[in-house]
C-alpha cells in the first residue's frame, strides 16, 4: 500500500462525530393529518424513534403518541379517520410486519394483525371508509396475501378476497379489487381485471417490461387507471387507461388504449403528485441525474414555482390535507440535512410570500453549521458504450466547492459504494456514508451500473444473467474512470455495499483480487444457488422473474453458471482484507450466506472480520447497531487504505448487540471495545 503524500492539502474541517450522521435524526418524515389540524413526525423518545403529533400551528405542543422501546418506528401513515395513526413493525428485522393502530384520543395502541410468522401489508386506505383499512395477510398460505377489511374502532377483521394465485392486487377507493397480477413461467406478467365476479385478461407485460411497467392505481371516480409504462418504448412513460377505451371488450387491448401523458427519453417516470381527493395526477417526475418535474395541471404551477424560491434543494411535496390548503414540503440537499416546511396554500388564488410558508425543522439540526461535502453527478461510459449515471463526493478541502466537476489536488484514497437491489438506484442528495467518508479524507463514488432502475428497460435488461460479469465490469470501469480523472489512487481503492452491494464486494475480492485494497460487505449473498433456494415464501410467486434476471438453479446449466458466479466458489482467491456485517434474522439474505464464506476463508487461513447482530435483519435498523458497525468499518478502512484521519473506536458499544465471532483482532481496538 502507498502512503499518504505529504503534498496533500491539509484538512481544515474537524471530524464530524459518527453520532451526528448515523444516530437518530432529530425529527423526520413530517406529515399532515387529513383534516389539516395536526402535524406528525418521527422523533426519538428515550432514544427510540416514535411518532409525535402537534397542532398544525404549534409544534411546541407536540407529544409522543407511540411508545416503542425496541427497534423504533420507521414508517407510519394517517388513515382518513383523522383519529388514528397506523404504523408497521417487525421483530428483530424478520420482516414479518404487523400493523398497529394508535387512537389519538385515548393513546391506546392496538395490534391489528396479531399473527406470528405472518407478513401484513396495507393494501387500501380510502376517504370513502375513513374508519377502515384493507390489509393483505399471508396467514392462510405463506406465499399468498389474502385481503381483509379491518375496522380501526373495533379491530374487527373480515376476509373479503381469498387470493387465487396473484402476486399483488390493485384496488380502487371503493375497496373493490380491480386488477390482479399473475406471474408466468417465462417471467412475464398478466394483469387480469375482475368484473362481475370473474377474472378476465386485461394487460400483458412481457418479461423485458416487468420492472418498468406497473399499474399505480385508479382515480377517485374509478374510471381511469394510471400506469408507469414502458411497453412499446424504452423508458417508462406515465400513461392512463380510461374505462371507456374498450379495454377488455372483444378486439380491445389495454396497450392500444393507453395514452401517454408524460415521458422522458433518458429516464423513467419516478414519482407523481396527486390531488388528495380526486386522485387526479397533477405532476410527474423523472430522474436522470437529478429530479425534474413535468406539470400536468396548471393549477399547481404557481405553487411549485413559488416553493422553488423558498429554500435551496430539490422540492418534494410529501403530504397534503384533504382540503388541499396545507402542504408539507421537504427540501433535499446533498450537503445538508432535509428541511421541512409547512405551506399554507391559498385554494382561491396564487400563493403569496408573506405568511404562507413556515419552517418546521431540519432532520439533523447539528449538521446545519458544519461543512459537508457536495455531491457531483457524472456520466461514466462503460466498456460496451452504456452510459452510467454516477455520483461522487470529495473532502471539502480538496476543491469541493461550486465547480460542476471538481478534482482533488492529487489522487485520493477512494471508496466505491455499491447500491443494493440490484433493481434500485443511487440518487443525488444527502448520504451519510458519503459524508462520513468524505469527511475522513476519502473520495466516494456511487454508480448506477447496468440493471439499476430509472434509466429505461434496455439498461435494466442489460444486467440479466450478468451478476459477477458485465455488472462487475461496470464497477471496474468506474474505478478506471476515477483513476483517469485524477480522483482515485489506484492502489488505495476499497469496495463497499449492502445486499447486492455486498455481493459486489465479495465478487470484487474474489473475481478481481488485485483491484481493491479491501472490502466491506453488508448482508451480501455469497452463493447464488443457496440465495435463490432460500427466498422468503411470499417471494415464491415472483421467483420466475429472479430466475430470468439472475439465473435458473433448476437447470443444470443454470446451476453451474450460478455456482461459477458465486464468490463462495472462489473464496480461496481472496487476498485483501474483508469485513462482513450480517443480521441474524435477515429473511432475504440468510445468515448462512455470510457464515459459509467466513467458514471457507477460515478453513483456508484467510483473515476475515465478521460482525454479527442477533437483533437485526437485512441491514441495521437500530442506531446503536448502525453506529457500532460504521465505527468498525471506519477504523477498518483507515487501516487498509493507509489513512490516519479517523474517529477512534469507542471504549465500548453502549446499547449495541454487536458480536464478532471471527477476526476481532483484524480491526484496531475492536477486541478491547467488545463486551466481555
Amino acid at each position: 500500500m502507498t502512503s499518504p503524500s505529504s503534498a496533500s492539502p491539509s484538512p481544515t474541517e474537524s471530524l464530524i462525530p459518527r453520532q451526528l450522521l448515523f444516530g437518530n435524526p432529530d425529527r423526520t418524515m413530517a406529515r399532515v393529518s387529513p383534516d389539516g389540524r395536526h402535524i406528525s413526525y418521527l422523533a426519538p423518545l428515550d432514544g427510540v424513534l416514535n411518532v409525535w403529533v402537534a397542532p398544525v400551528d404549534n409544534l411546541a405542543d407536540a407529544r409522543a403518541v407511540t411508545a416503542d422501546s425496541g427497534r423504533g418506528i420507521r414508517s407510519y401513515t394517517w388513515p382518513y379517520s383523522g383519529k388514528h395513526l397506523l404504523y408497521v413493525q417487525d421483530k428483530g428485522g424478520d420482516e414479518n410486519w404487523r400493523i398497529y393502530s394508535v387512537d389519538l384520543d385515548t393513546d391506546e395502541t392496538r395490534d391489528l394483525t396479531p399473527f406470528d410468522e405472518v407478513q401484513a401489508q396495507i393494501t387500501g386506505i380510502s376517504p370513502s371508509f375513513p374508519d377502515e383499512i384493507l390489509v393483505g395477510l399471508n396467514n392462510r398460505n405463506p406465499q399468498l396475501h389474502d385481503l381483509h377489511r379491518i375496522n380501526l374502532m373495533s379491530g374487527e377483521m373480515e376476509l373479503v378476497h381469498e387470493n387465487e394465485g396473484f402476486v399483488s392486487f390493485i384496488v380502487d377507493q371503493s375497496f373493490a379489487v380491480r386488477l390482479g397480477a399473475q406471474m408466468n413461467a417465462d417471467g412475464s406478467i398478466d394483469f387480469l381485471e375482475r368484473a362481475e365476479g370473474e377474472w378476465k385478461p386485461f394487460l400483458h407485460v412481457d418479461v423485458d417490461d416487468t420492472l418498468t411497467t406497473q399499474p399505480l392505481g385508479y382515480n377517485a371516480a374509478g374510471d381511469t387507471l394510471y400506469l408507469i409504462d414502458s411497453r412499446g418504448r424504452d423508458t417508462a412513460a406515465f400513461t392512463i387507461i380510461s374505462s371507456d377505451g374498450g379495454v377488455g371488450a372483444e378486439g380491445g387491448s389495454a396497450a392500444d388504449a393507453a395514452v401517454v401523458l408524460a415521458a422522458d427519453d433518458r429516464a423513467d417516470a419516478s414519482g407523481v403528485m396527486m390531488h388528495p381527493v380526486t386522485k387526479q395526477v397533477e405532476a410527474v417526475s423523472f430522474t436522470y441525474a437529478r429530479v425534474e418535474w413535468t406539470v400536468l395541471d396548471d393549477s399547481i404551477q404557481n405553487d411549485l414555482d413559488f416553493l422553488a424560491t423558498v429554500a435551496d434543494g430539490e422540492v418534494d411535496v410529501v403530504d397534503r390535507s384533504l382540503a388541499d390548503d396545507v402542504w408539507i414540503v421537504a427540501y433535499t440537499m446533498a450537503n445538508g440535512p432535509v428541511r421541512y416546511y409547512r405551506y399554507d396554500r391559498s385554494v382561491d388564488g396564487p400563493p403569496t410570500v408573506d405568511g404562507s410558508v413556515e419552517f418546521l425543522f431540519s432532520s439533523r439540526s447539528a449538521l446545519e453549521d458544519l461543512t459537508l461535502a457536495n455531491m457531483h453527478s457524472v456520466v461514466i461510459k462503460a466498456r460496451d458504450g452504456l452510459d452510467m449515471v454516477g455520483y461522487y463526493s470529495l473532502p471539502s478541502w480538496h476543491g469541493d466547492g461550486s465547480a460542476d466537476a471538481p478534482r482533488p489536488a492529487e489522487p485520493l484514497p477512494t471508496v466505491l459504494v455499491v447500491h443494493g437491489g440490484p433493481w434500485a438506484r443511487d440518487n443525488w442528495g444527502y448520504n451519510p456514508i458519503h459524508q462520513l467518508l468524505a469527511n475522513r479524507g476519502y473520495a466516494v463514488i456511487s454508480v448506477n451500473f447496468r440493471s439499476s432502475t430509472g434509466f429505461g428497460k434496455s439498461f435494466i435488461n442489460a444486467g440479466n444473467l450478468e451478476w459477477g460479469a458485465k455488472m462487475h465490469d461496470d464497477l471496474l470501469d468506474t474505478v478506471d474512470w476515477a483513476v483517469e480523472a485524477g480522483i482515485a489512487d489506484r492502489d488505495r481503492v476499497a469496495i463497499m455495499g449492502g445486499s447486492y452491494g455486498g455481493y459486489a464486494t465479495l465478487a470484487g475480492l474474489t473475481f478481481t483480487p488485485d483491484v481493491f485494497a479491501c472490502g466491506v460487505d453488508i448482508v451480501g449473498p455469497s452463493n447464488l444457488n443457496t440465495l435463490l433456494d432460500s427466498v422468503p415464501e411470499y417471494w415464491r410467486p415472483m421467483i420466475e422473474m429472479m430466475y430470468t434476471r439472475v439465473g435458473d438453479p433448476t437447470t443444470d446449466d443454470g446451476a453451474a453458471m450460478l455456482a461459477e458466479r458465486s464468490p463462495l466458489t472462489h473464496a480461496d482467491k481472496i487476498q485483501r482484507p474483508l469485513l462482513i456485517g450480517q443480521g441474524a434474522n435477515d429473511p432475504r439474505v440468510k445468515q448462512a450466506e455470510s457464515d459459509q464464506i467466513v467458514d471457507a476463508m477460515t478453513a483456508k487461513g484467510i483473515p476475515v472480520t465478521y460482525v454479527l447482530y442477533p437483533d437485526e435483519g437485512h441491514g441495521f435498523a437500530r442506531p446503536e447497531n448502525n453506529l457500532s458497525f460504521f465505527a468498525v468499518a471506519e477504523v477498518f478502512l483507515a487501516r487498509h487504505l493507509s489513512t490516519d484521519r479517523t474517529e477512534p473506536l469507542p471504549s465500548s458499544f453502549p446499547g449495541s448487540s454487536i458480536e464478532v465471532p471471527v477476526g476481532a483482532t483484524g480491526v484496531t481496538g475492536l477486541t478491547e471495545a467488545l463486551p466481555s
